[in-house]
Parts: C-alpha cells; structure tokens; sequence
C-alpha cells in the first residue's frame, strides 16, 4: 500500500464514522475513477454498515441505462459537465438506499482533453436526501493515475464536509 492509498483511507474512514454517526449511507457513482471511490470506501472494515451501492458509468449509455441521465444533457453539456454530474448523483439517490450520494465525471488523460475541457477536468456532485443538488468543477494536475488520486480525494473531503 503506498502513501496515497493509505491517505485515502484514512479519509474514508473518517466519513464512515461521520455516516454512522447520523445513520446515513453512502451510493457512489463514478466514471473517470472507474471505482476507485467504492474500492477506497469499502477498503474500510465495517463500511457495510454505511456503504450502500456504487455504480461504475463509465460510457454514455451506462449513465444513461443505470442512472437515468438524459440523452439530451449529454448532448448539450457532455459527459464532462456539472449538469451531468448532478443527474447522475441524483440518479444515485434514486436508484440507491443511500441518504448521500456523489457522482465523479471527468478527464484523466492523457489524452481526451480539449480547450474547454483539459485533462485533468473533473466535476463532482452531491445529493443529499431532501436537499438540492450541488456540483463542483476542479482542474488537477499529474499524470492519470494522479489524477484519479486527487479525484477521489476530494470526494471524501467534500462528502464528509456534506455530513452534519
């Protein structure tokens, strides 16, 4: 285990803590970490206590198909935008026993990025059971596995921040 994995799970077990506390559980979605969350999450002894569900959307159809995205958000705003990181965090909600949900949608590279959207472009929302949405858009730097890191990383942060 290398120095971020035991950080990230360092970072997991504390919002485990934080769910259980209130009784909450969590329901991943992701797609540019490719679970990576979910692996981090339920490398935690106990989290099935607090770790419901996550989904892996990595292509359109799979946020469409299991998430509910709408074709027509995908089209206007793309896979990479906070429209869609919201429909997918409250497809999460929906299709979840979870009161929490996040959805991750980005570009890790190396390649995929474009002007608008450069590698290392990822948003993130958050659905809290009886509230809105929110969403994120964050730029990190480093190659893909990097990235990805820095992806996950912020989840957990910002989930535990979202935990009263």
């Amino acid at each position: 285990m290398d120095v971020i994995d035991t950080e990230l799970e360092t970072l997991a077990a504390g919002l485990g803590v934080a769910l259980q506390r209130n009784g909450w559980r969590l329901a991943t979605a992701e797609s540019c970490t490719g679970g990576w969350l979910a692996q981090v999450v339920t490398s935690v002894a106990g989290s099935s206590a607090w770790f419901d569900r996550g989904f892996v959307t990595y292509s359109n159809a799979a946020k469409q198909d299991m998430l509910g995205v709408r074709a027509e958000t995908l089209a206007q705003f793309g896979a990479v935008s906070e429209e869609t990181a919201r429909e997918m965090a409250q497809g999460t909600l929906a299709r979840s026993a979870a009161q929490i949900a996040i959805a991750i949608t980005g570009i890790a590279g190396p390649s995929g990025g474009t002007p608008e959207k450069p590698v290392g472009t990822v948003c993130f929302a958050w659905a809290v059971a009886g509230f809105s949405c929110a969403s994120s858009t964050q730029h990190f730097s480093g190659d893909r596995r990097q990235i990805r890191a820095a992806s996950v990383g912020f989840a957990l942060r910002q989930l535990q921040a979202l935990v009263p």
